[in-house]
This record gives C-alpha cells, structure tokens and sequence, in this order.
C-alpha cells in the first residue's frame, strides 16, 4: 500500500487514455446516444460523438452509476492508503452528491475523499493536476480535499455556442428563441461561476462572442485574480467541442496575446457540454494553480 491516489472523471477533458501520463485516474462518463450507452474515450471518440451528433442522433447525459464508482474505488483501495476524488462540480451533475453519500459510509469512511471544488473542463483538470502535486508532497487525502475546497472560487469560465440547436434540445431556449437567433446569427455566451452554468451574453457571430468573453476574463484577471496573477498562480485555459484547427488556432494565439505572461492550458471540451453545446463551442478561463 503507498500513497493517495487521484481519480477524477473525464469531464474534466482528461481521457482515460492518457492517465498513465498524469499519473491520475479518470472515470469515463456514460453518453447515451440513441438509447445506446457509450463511455467517453472508451468506445467512443470525439470525432464519432460530433458525427452522430451532426447526423442528428438523440443524445443524453447520465452520471455514472454508483457501481462503476465503487468499482474503481475498490480497485485503486488494492494498491494506495487512500483516494482524493474530483468529480465534475455539484452545480452541474448529481456525481458529487452520490459520490460524497457513498464515501460517508464502510468500507470508503476515512479512506475516499470526495473534493467539490465547483469545476469542470481546463479549471477541474487543473485542480486534478494540483491534487497529484500535494499527493507527491505528501498530504493526506483528507488535508488535499480541504485545500482545493479552499481555492474552489479561484477560477472562471465563458463558453459560447456556435449553433443554438443543442441548447433548443436539451430544453436550455426554446424553439421560438432558437429559430430568432439562428436568424439573427446570434451567439449565447454563458459562464460557470461556483460550479453552475448561467447565462452572461449575447453576440452576432463567434468572433464578437470571443470578443465578449475574452474582455470578461480582462475583467476578472485585472480585479478578483489580481493577486493571484502578481504571484505567478494564475493559468489561463481554452477548450473547444468539435472546430476547425485553423480557427482553433487562431483563437488560441489571440487569447495568449491578450495575456502573454501566462501559461495557457488546453483540454477540449467534455463530450458532456458537448450535447449541450454542439460543434463549433469555444470555452476560455483562469484557474489558479501551485
């Protein structure tokens, strides 16, 4: 037995795939695509989840079930003292809440740590980052989970959304609003602020939208995260659904310009926000870091 493991789930943009190369665990969260179960980065790809979105497939969102939780538990509680676990925030999916009663009980009591830090995407992954730094510094699960619940507000998203066709599925506008804005070329920009997406926005077209967000984050940066900012514990991040890479690139380079003291951090987003979301969807933040 050695250690605190560090398990989060993919919502974060981290695939099971590249979890040797964190030194992480990820839980692949269930998309269910025309009454079919798939697992993110398991038996699903990014680039087959936007096909069968394009081609008009019906898809949904679901937690994990408590048995594949536990079941990850029980294997990761064979080899390491203990578990920090960062599910996606509490505000947005019901994971945390079930993780949190199933870890209050034998023979996870003590052992199971679930952190709701209020994240998801590039600013759950850096806490995930951050909890493998105090794991190798030698922190207790229960001292990691108190820390990054601490620093839970330290951080700041805007996602806007190409198309408004998943949003008008998934129940966010209706089909009245939807059909206007398309019309009107219009743009939702929202924001996830303590863990919940809400509305901030509107825009004619992705550049104005970016324009939007980007002067957002200039405003959060120079105020709340100043400090932060002044003792190098500020990263930026930028995350995307399905989009052209000229254009992601592009987008890329002008957020780097905007603040070119600081690192920028890249994870595509969830398949999760996906649905919500559609191709085209571009999320840029700031996320404090050790």
């Amino acid at each position: 037995m050695s250690g605190i493991a560090i398990m989060t789930d993919s919502n974060c943009g981290i695939m099971p795939a590249k979890e040797s190369h964190y030194g992480i665990h990820v839980l692949p969260m269930p998309i269910i695509i025309d009454g079919k179960t798939y697992f993110e980065g398991i038996d699903i790809s990014a680039e087959e989840f936007y096909r069968k979105q394009l081609s008009g497939s019906v898809i949904t969102t679901s937690q994990p079930s408590p048995g594949d939780v536990t079941d990850m538990w029980d294997r990761l509680l064979k080899v390491y003292d203990g578990i920090v676990f960062i599910p996606m925030s509490s505000g947005l999916s019901n994971t945390c809440q079930t993780a949190l009663l199933l870890a209050g009980e034998e023979p996870y009591e003590g052992r199971v740590f679930v952190v709701d830090n209020h994240r998801i995407s590039v600013t759950q992954a850096l806490s995930v980052l951050d909890a493998k730094v105090l794991a190798d510094e030698g922190h207790t699960g229960s001292e990691i989970k108190d820390i990054l619940e601490r620093e839970a507000m330290d951080a700041t998203i805007y996602i806007a959304a190409d198309t408004l066709e998943y949003l008008k599925k998934g129940g966010r506008i209706t089909a009245a609003a939807a059909a206007l804005g398309t019309i009107l070329k219009i743009k939702p920009v929202l924001t996830i602020q303590g863990g919940k997406l809400d509305s901030f926005a509107k825009a004619r077209g992705m550049k104005s939208a970016f324009r939007v967000m980007l002067d957002a984050l200039k405003t959060d940066i120079s105020s709340r995260f100043s400090h932060l900012r002044e003792e190098n514990r500020l990263k930026i991040g930028l995350a995307n659904t399905m989009m052209d890479e000229e254009r992601l690139e592009q987008f890329k380079n002008e957020l780097q310009n905007a603040f070119p003291d600081l690192e920028l951090v890249y994870f595509p987003l969830t398949m999760s926000i996906g649905t919500h979301v559609g191709p085209g969807g571009l999320g840029i933040g700031a996320v404090r870091y050790r």
